[in-house]
């Protein structure tokens, strides 16, 4: 009879042990999905078309249009619209940041150098071009895939569908928009975010 209740004990005691360690695991988890949706752009550093550091830091308090360009697409005169939103903003607290990207039908074949000249020489291209990268994909740059999840962005998921999609980043550095390719960059959806 003592060794029964003895067994009876010790089993009582392992099982609520065991229960005990699995809801201590619990809120862990739940601290750790808090902490990863609090990302923000400025733990960023890339290099720029001439191999320049970038550093997102140095945009703090800044409005952010980050954006996917080629060279060779039917959107390309898009450039034209962001310079021009770029010209009349920047002194407002607004940058444009373009990332070329070869992944949509290789229409940004060119190196580096080659879509500098292209972009000063057809539109006059003046906000910050970074090094081309990729926007999807298994080698996306760390700055997509912090847009695309919704677990580093805390916003949400979304594919880059082509060129020239505009990711509105606030002047936390925080995702705050999503707007697809065919949208104009001088659209009001995009020119009232600015100037709000």
């Amino acid at each position: 009879m003592k060794i029964k209740i003895v067994v009876m004990v010790a089993i009582f005691t392992l099982v609520s042990c065991k229960n005990e360690a699995q809801t201590s695991v619990q809120p862990k988890l739940t601290s750790n999905t808090e902490t990863m949706n609090k990302e923000n752009i400025y733990q960023f550093k890339v290099k720029d078309l001439s191999g320049n550091e970038f550093d997102f830091a140095s945009l703090k308090g800044k409005k952010i249009l980050v954006v996917n360009t080629a060279s060779k697409c039917g959107l390309t005169p898009q450039y034209k619209d962001l310079e021009a939103i770029y010209k009349k903003y920047k002194d407002q607290n607004f940058v444009i940041v373009g990332f070329p990207a070869n992944n949509f039908a290789s229409q940004e074949p060119g190196t580096d150098k080659e879509i500098e000249t292209f972009c000063q020489l057809n539109y006059g291209v003046s906000f910050p071009m970074m090094s081309k990268v990729s926007v999807k994909g298994d080698d996306m740059c760390e700055v997509y895939k912090f847009l695309t999840q919704k677990a580093k962005n805390g916003l949400q998921d979304s594919e880059v569908e082509w060129n020239f999609q505009k990711y509105l980043i606030n002047e936390k550095g925080e995702l705050e928009k999503v707007i697809e390719p065919r949208v104009l960059p001088t659209d009001a959806s995009v020119v009232d975010w600015i100037t709000k």
